[in-house]
């Protein structure tokens, strides 16, 4: 064996020990960020290594400070586990080395990103000519779609922003829900557009058309972008599609849709009521890396009008060798290159549509089962109507809550992340990872109550 071989088998036979281990672990890592220091090392050798002894040394010093994101009981953040064709494709991924910028270069993943593009579509319910951008996440997605849309009602206001930048022209209108995800401001403030413009949510997070149409009528006209959300961070629940983007049609506005894990209800026939009257947006972001479970990092940045996106996304240069029917680069942020449709489309073509509609259904039966388990907690209030992936709930007051989830890390046995919704210190839940068995959800349960009973 030469040295990249060995190399590759010391890190499949770590990769497999971990994996096995995810069903027993404790959740949490159990070493510091100073103990995982000193065993790898702060001083650089002088002289080179063996590759294989790095990647032991690397494993070995790293694995008790690892989190296991990838078990059946991490529910914090909205993070997936790894589907297992979209984990080997990733390998795949990384041994190949393609610069996935160009049809021309790399023909194979502009293939691999065609058909899964297309795939998406289908499975959302989203408009089959759009134009579907792999991403490194959904902050990425939003930045990218708002970027279209930014520069598109630029446009229709005789502004060319890609020429003149925004100093000196109509200035852009964006208005959201209050209880928008915090990635929206930061997809904004990338682009200079500052702070969205708040309008009122209902006690779930859903934006109220009403006060949407108001928001869109006192404003005069210009160029205006209105951003909505299917699937709430704590609630779960979904904006009123239908009414809202009514509303903002009337406007004239540019409607995008935040939907980091909850635009996958549309896969789902029980669920894709959720998303009634979403398709009529001109834009949409959502992840992979979340709800159908593909390694980190990809999110998914949809936009009705491909020409949108690569006015805004496009690159060009002399030395490239660009096709005449698009790249990948004009879809993206530059730097996003890495082959992401390749696993996207192992994952779909290992699970199929019926696959698909199954994970999504599966992660909101357990998400259910959290819901009525803990409901059945005395002095436990789950705060959601409607449950769909996110669990909220509080166990009295505050400080209550609050040792709940101090005594939940410490038992380790499951880890559930806290949070502050609408001022009230809560339990949040996140069912995300398609390896989670009833048995992970029961034992959960079983810990939160323990943390109950100690708190």
């Amino acid at each position: 064996m030469d040295a990249r071989e060995m190399a590759l088998r010391q890190a499949y036979g770590h990769a497999v020990r971990w994996l096995a281990s995810l069903s027993d672990r404790r959740v949490p890592a159990r070493a510091s960020v100073e103990e995982i220091v000193r065993e790898l090392g702060a001083e650089l050798p002088d002289g080179p290594s063996k590759a294989a002894d790095v990647v032991d040394l690397l494993a070995t010093a790293c694995e008790p400070g690892l989190t296991a994101f990838p078990s059946g009981r991490f529910y914090g953040f909205v993070v997936g586990g790894t589907e297992p064709a979209a984990l080997a494709a990733d390998w795949l991924v990384s041994a190949w080395d393609q610069n996935c910028v160009m049809r021309a270069v790399s023909p194979a993943y502009a293939a691999a990103e065609e058909i899964a593009g297309a795939w998406l579509l289908d499975l959302l319910g989203l408009p089959s000519d759009s134009a579907v951008g792999f991403t490194t996440g959904a902050t990425m997605a939003n930045f990218t779609c708002l970027a279209a849309g930014r520069d598109a009602v630029l446009r229709r206001s005789g502004w060319n922003v890609a020429h003149d930048g925004l100093v000196g022209g109509p200035a852009v209108r964006v208005i959201a829900g209050e209880d928008r995800h915090m990635a929206i401001d930061l997809a904004l403030r990338y682009l200079g557009l500052g702070k969205p413009e708040l309008v009122k949510a209902d006690g779930q997070g859903r934006i109220e058309p009403g006060a949407l149409r108001h928001a869109l009528a006192a404003g005069g006209q210009g160029p205006t972008i209105v951003i909505l959300q299917a699937g709430d961070i704590h609630s779960g629940a979904f904006d009123p599609f239908a009414e809202a983007i009514g509303a903002a049609r009337e406007a004239d506005a540019w409607v995008h849709v935040d939907g980091a894990f909850g635009l996958w209800a549309a896969a789902s026939p029980m669920y894709a009521h959720l998303m009634a009257g979403c398709s009529y947006a001109d834009s949409w972001a959502t992840d992979a890396h979340k709800t159908l479970n593909v390694p980190y990092d990809c999110g998914l940045a949809i936009v009705r009008d491909p020409f949108a996106i690569r006015a805004a996304m496009g690159l060009q240069g002399d030395y490239l060798i660009q096709d005449e029917q698009g790249d990948p680069i004009d879809k993206v942020p530059e730097l996003s290159r890495r082959g992401r449709a390749f696993t996207v489309w192992a994952a779909l073509r290992s699970l199929g549509r019926s696959g698909v509609a199954d994970l999504v259904e599966g992660l909101c039966r357990h998400a259910s089962a959290f819901a009525t388990g803990i409901a059945g907690i005395d002095g436990a209030t789950v705060l959601n109507d409607v449950v769909f992936t996110q669990v909220c709930a509080e166990f009295g007051d505050e400080e209550r809550t609050e040792r709940v989830l101090t005594r939940l890390l410490d038992d380790g046995t499951a880890w559930i992340s806290g949070s502050t919704w609408h001022g009230r210190r809560v339990m949040r839940i996140s069912v995300s990872n398609w390896s989670t068995t009833d048995d992970d959800v029961t034992r959960a349960l079983d810990a939160i109550r323990r943390a109950h009973r100690s708190a």
